[in-house]
């Protein structure tokens, strides 16, 4: 397991969360939910990925490394779009 990165303080006042009362929390931009609304609900879970290995040209894999953390999910992404466009045009 990768260590968390901590070199970055987060900017939230967790202080001041944690002293938060609920009837100052403004919920008026959120619609009242009634039982009807619990009853159609269902749970979604995300689909867990699948692990594999793929082969890589070494220069596609060090420009995608380049980009930063989440490389593996930018080329998830790319391969989605890709497969998404071919599908349309079955």
């Amino acid at each position: 397991m990768k260590k968390k990165n901590t070199r970055k303080k987060s900017q939230t006042n967790w202080k001041k969360i944690k002293d938060l009362k609920d009837k100052d929390i403004d919920f008026s931009d959120i619609p009242p939910l009634d039982k009807n609304f619990f009853a159609k609900a269902a749970l979604r879970l995300p689909q867990a990925k699948s692990i594999m290995t793929i082969r890589l040209d070494p220069d596609v894999l060090d420009w995608f490394k380049a980009q930063g953390r989440g490389y593996q999910t930018r080329i998830n992404s790319i391969l989605r779009m890709y497969m998404e466009s071919q599908r349309s045009h079955l």
